[in-house]
């Protein structure tokens, strides 16, 4: 027997190359308007103090951003949400800075470039911006990363019976790292996911594991950019909440294990 994960969408954040916010990316992904890919633009994180906001660095103010967008459209601005950050590789532009400092003459570290070091750092940034006390998760499951901070938070609103906020995000390196790690440009998905149907709710998921290939976009820039970067991996989902249709589609996970999510709308 297939276990299966079941929820409901009540809010979504979106943001990446050609998608600035899940009311644009949404008709693009339901095909009512052309993809387009262009640098993506991160809004200014103005949950954040003024403080905090100078020392944010690009993957705090994505995570920020698209969980705003989330948590607007699902009516929980003054929630005290869970939370799960998965990102594959972190803040790419501080560990290059960091390396540059170490390889130099003067070693001395900065303490904002330092605390923005840790893997966990946005989720700290979240809970300021936030003033949530509630629990989070930080993973990092390189390519895999979307596919696992879906199935932990899923597994937190099943076990907690509570509603979780899951944000994905990633942002590139610069050289020489890039070569290495070539991750074009940022992108970050949030998605507000609750244990029942809300009047809030936009769609019911059902994941379940499965051996079969992957969904892959018949629009090859689309493609590329679900390839191109982890957190983008989560599109095909989107774009199944977009169209507002009943059927499932198959998300990326591991090299042999991918994600069956089925998807009825509310």
């Amino acid at each position: 027997m297939t276990t299966k994960l079941t929820a409901y969408i009540e809010g979504i954040g979106l943001i990446g190359p050609g998608l600035n916010d899940w009311a644009s990316g949404r008709q693009i992904l339901a095909g009512q308007q052309p993809y387009q890919s262009a640098k993506t633009i991160i809004p200014t994180p103005e949950l954040l103090p003024a403080a905090e906001r100078r020392r944010a660095s690009n993957i705090v103010k994505l995570t920020l951003a698209t969980s705003l967008q989330a948590i607007v459209e699902a009516g929980l601005q003054d929630e005290n949400l869970p939370s799960v950050f998965s990102f594959s590789n972190g803040d790419g532009l501080n560990c290059h800075t960091i390396c540059e400092m170490l390889a130099s003459d003067d070693r001395e570290i900065s303490p904002t470039r330092f605390h923005n070091s840790v893997h966990n750092a946005t989720a700290g940034y979240w809970s300021i911006a936030t003033k949530t006390m509630a629990t989070s998760s930080v993973l990092c499951a390189y390519d895999a990363s979307f596919g696992a901070g879906l199935l932990d938070a899923l597994t937190q609103v099943t076990v907690d019976g509570t509603r979780c906020i899951l944000m994905a995000s990633d942002t590139p390196y610069p050289e020489p790292m890039f070569s290495k790690r070539p991750i074009p440009d940022n992108c970050g998905i949030a998605l507000v996911i609750a244990p029942q149907q809300s009047e809030k709710s936009i769609a019911q998921i059902q994941v379940s594991l499965t051996h079969d290939e992957a969904f892959k976009f018949t629009d090859a820039v689309l493609e590329t950019l679900r390839i191109a970067i982890p957190s983008a991996r989560g599109l095909p989902l989107l774009q199944l909440i977009a169209k507002g249709q009943a059927n499932s589609v198959v998300l990326d996970y591991l090299d042999d294990l991918r994600l069956r999510v089925e998807v009825k709308s509310c």
